[in-house]
């Protein structure tokens, strides 16, 4: 292991300037996501908002029959392949249910981004 020392004045202006950079970044305005159908939900959120159980959707992984990535052991789906599923029946619920899901999705997302903002 390389120990690398510097003086306390340059260190304190290598601080700033990433602190003025992590600023910048946290105060833009998030991208609008220009077709919400691309979102990617977690297992939670599809489970919570259509009211099926987890059983249900990890035996349609099982079965091949909803398309899912796995992130840091987590499943994730995109709106569009929710939406299949409801529309070949693969699932039961209601054009409702997905707009909770879309919507609250939404609102987290815009919550977690304002949280993480004030953290730094």
């Amino acid at each position: 292991m390389d120990v690398i020392t510097i003086e306390s004045i340059a260190y304190k202006a290598l601080e700033a300037k990433i602190n003025l950079i992590a600023k910048f970044v946290n105060e833009q305005e998030p991208v609008a996501i220009e077709n919400p159908d691309e979102t990617w939900v977690d297992n939670y959120d599809v489970c919570s908002f259509l009211k099926i159980s987890e059983r249900t959707l990890q035996r349609l992984r099982s079965k091949g029959l909803v398309s899912y990535s796995i992130i840091s052991g987590k499943s994730y789906y995109t709106i569009t392949e929710i939406k299949r599923m409801l529309g070949q029946r693969v699932i039961r619920s209601n054009e409702e249910c997905m707009q909770d899901l879309i919507n609250n999705h939404k609102l987290y997302a815009e919550r977690r981004r304002v949280d993480k903002g004030k953290k730094q």
